[in-house]
């Protein structure tokens, strides 16, 4: 309720607020008892429509035309690209709002927008959280802004994130909604309403201020209408929206009141204006989207941090799920989830699928690259360990460029210009660090690309154990229980780093399983017993470790029985930077120490020293002490040593035309004409102006 809200809330408007609307709350001011129901018949309309594949009718003669608009947010530029490249048609008009905090994206998209005229970019932006009611007000915004635009003539307003795919083509789209155009296509939760109700927390009071949504207490629904919700993905005609953006009525008065205190408003306000206004007999029951649901995978509760409430959310495709996208009875026209970084091998299947496969021999079509830094968005958004690591990973690329000839040294210069994280057929390749270095025998200042890859760390026993339902152990942060992987790619982490340890298991009999987590001066940090049932497939547990974490290379052993199964190392990088300037001995002192007392939990492990045999050297301790003061080009020298033992560089390559005789590296390769570099040609993704038919793809 509103006390404990009041005491979460970190600003004091934010405290102010909740303390206003909870009052007037109390006060019977801020919620409507209510509200006239203007559709002309009882109960709930659904009309139906179908789809004929291989309808006889030809083209439409007056064609409609589409406002999309796109709400996206994240580092996922190419992807986004190819989405735009898919629905993209000159007829029709795109209008695009980028979430407040993606700053890459924006700059990416305006580019985009650039280059045609039918694109436009919201001139304005939002913080838009997850179940917050800024999510409503960002679609009211934008539906009013499309109607004020007069040079757009637009007959449906389509919402679609960077998450989506069309699963049919845009003459398919058009046919469908010129043939439908009055109707507008929402789709309903199907369950019974009371319990919909309450799932939805619609007879909640919710408030959203420092991007966070309050509950504040419970509120009744108001009379007269029938409140109603489903998918915040929807198809709605031009007349309604003007409805919706125009009207004083007392039905959209009240419920733009209502919904402004919602959780999930976008899920609901739709549906309810729609069903209780004149509009009503033009619902149609279906918002022609697959939406990939997986509730045992997709509700954790995984937004309690940003919500207080639980809810659930839609997994990405793999190519298992492809014959969903080829059931032709169902008129459905877009899907959701897909994401490139967990699996694009599916979007090839259905891109090639709608529009033909790409021609023999296309570059890049495997490949994937995703952002992970670029200049503009300012060292300040790294943390200090990514900014250590990606410092650390473009000394590596220099130590091994041109090594054959002895007079090329390069010396790196400045932080890193961008760094991408590289896929091939949907595996994990590593990062692209882009880096300026001095070539010190032309004393030049070049731009190199160095490709840095993780080695492998997971082994397996040998003699190998006589039990097999381990298949794989991970440790690692950002643990995803939705996808079930790591989302921080490559495990970079520090002493300050909640560490997760996964492990992957094949079905069988039920078994426990024990795991040790050994620090770098074999100090037993944490040991447990898992209980992995017989269906179990992923287990993953969070031990409570005193922090900061030693620096070094970690060990984590299974053992069944106590005898060994498969052991995996990660690395707790030290760090260089503090706050983003090269560390003070001060703080290396305090950070690279370990724990208190080198004790991680409450009771020691010690004993078990000698039954795993895992023996405690003196030196090494001494040896890490020493580390622990170390600062500068010592402290590096340190950072590359750990580093080289878990990452090694794969290749560098330089953006400027170097090579041949004369020049410092004869052997230096061109960035643009090397196939992993972030700068070769990525057709899939490479917008184009529009063909005579008016598409791009």
């Amino acid at each position: 309720g509103p006390i404990s809200a009041l005491s979460r809330a970190k600003t004091k408007e934010c405290r102010q607020q909740i303390a206003e609307v909870y009052c007037r709350h109390k006060e019977g001011q801020l919620m409507p008892e209510k509200v006239t129901r203007y559709c002309p018949i009882e109960g709930k309309a659904n009309a139906n429509v179908a789809w004929e594949e291989d309808s006889s009718e030809g083209p439409p003669s007056a064609p409609v035309r589409i406002a999309f608009v796109l709400v996206v947010h994240g580092r996922a530029s190419r992807q986004f690209q190819r989405l735009f490249k898919a629905i993209y048609h000159t007829s029709h008009y795109y209008y695009i709002h980028i979430d407040q905090r993606s700053n890459y994206l924006h700059r990416q998209v305006q580019a985009l927008a650039s280059q045609y005229p039918n694109v436009r970019v919201t001139p304005w932006r939002m913080a838009t959280i997850w179940g917050g009611a800024s999510l409503l007000t960002m679609y009211l915004r934008s539906m009013a802004d499309l109607i004020t635009m007069t040079d757009w003539s637009w007959d449906f307003f389509i919402n679609l994130s960077a998450a989506d795919y069309p699963i049919r083509t845009n003459s398919q789209l058009v046919a469908f909604l010129s043939k439908y155009r009055d109707m507008n296509f929402i789709k309903s939760h199907g369950r019974d309403n009371a319990r919909f109700i309450r799932k939805q927390g619609l007879d909640r009071l919710f408030f959203e201020c420092d991007t966070h949504m309050w509950r504040l207490g419970d509120r009744k629904i108001p009379e007269g209408i029938s409140v109603d919700g489903g998918s915040d993905w929807f198809l709605l005609n031009r007349p309604f929206v003007e409805y919706v953006i125009n009207s004083q009525d007392d039905l959209v008065t009240n419920m733009k009141r209502f919904y402004t205190y919602t959780l999930l408003p976008a899920e609901s306000f739709f549906h309810t204006v729609l069903e209780n206004s004149a509009h009503c007999e033009s619902m149609v029951d279906n918002n022609l989207r697959i939406t990939n649901w997986n509730r045992k995978l997709g509700c954790k509760c995984q937004y309690k941090h940003i919500v207080d409430w639980c809810g659930c959310s839609p997994n990405d495709f793999k190519p298992a799920d492809f014959h969903r996208f080829q059931q032709t009875s169902r008129p459905t026209f877009f899907a959701r989830k897909f994401e490139a970084s967990v699996n694009q091998e599916i979007v090839n299947q259905l891109d090639g699928y709608l529009f033909g496969p790409m021609p023999q021999g296309t570059p890049g079509l495997q490949a994937y690259w995703e952002s992970a830094f670029d200049e503009a968005d300012g060292v300040a958004t790294l943390s200090d360990t990514q900014l250590t690591l990606y410092h650390a990973f473009a000394r590596m690329g220099l130590a091994r460029a041109c090594v054959s000839s002895w007079f090329a040294r390069y010396f790196p210069m400045g932080h890193p210009v961008s760094v991408h994280l590289y896929f091939q057929s949907d595996q994990f390749q590593g990062y692209l660090v882009k880096h300026h270095a001095t070539n010190l025998a032309t004393s030049k200042l070049e731009t190199l690309e160095t490709w840095v890859m993780p080695r492998k760390t997971y082994k397996v026993a040998s003699p190998p154990s006589t039990f097999t339902r381990l298949q794989f152990a991970e440790i690692g942060t950002e643990w995803d229980a939705k996808e079930r992987m790591f989302r921080n790619f490559g495990g970079l982490m520090g002493p300050m780093d909640e560490t997760v340890g996964m492990q992957r298991w094949s079905k069988g009999p039920n078994v426990t399983g024990t795991v040790v987590w050994i620090d770098p001066t074999n100090v037993i940090a944490a040991t447990y017993d898992i209980l992995i049932d017989a269906s179990a497939e992923y287990t993953h547990y969070r031990p409570p470790l005193n922090q900061p974490l030693r620096p070094g290379v970690w060990t984590i052993r299974v053992l069944h029985h106590w005898s060994p199964v498969a052991e995996t190392r990660f690395l707790i990088s030290p760090l260089a930077y503090m706050k983003h300037q090269p560390i003070r001995q001060e703080d290396t002192l305090k950070l690279h120490n370990g724990p208190a007392k080198n004790s991680y939990m409450e009771q020691s492990f010690h004993g078990l020293n000698p039954v795993l045999n895992i023996p405690v050297h003196l030196g090494q301790v001494e040896q890490a002490k020493r580390n622990a003061a170390l600062t500068g080009p010592a402290l590096e020298h340190w950072v590359d040593g750990l580093v080289g033992a878990m990452w090694e560089a794969g290749d560098v390559c330089s953006t400027s035309m170097t090579g041949g005789p004369g020049t410092s590296c004869p052997v230096m390769q061109t960035c643009a004409k090397t196939p992993w570099s972030s700068l070769s040609p990525d057709p899939k993704s490479q917008l184009v102006p529009p063909h005579a038919d008016g598409r791009i793809r």
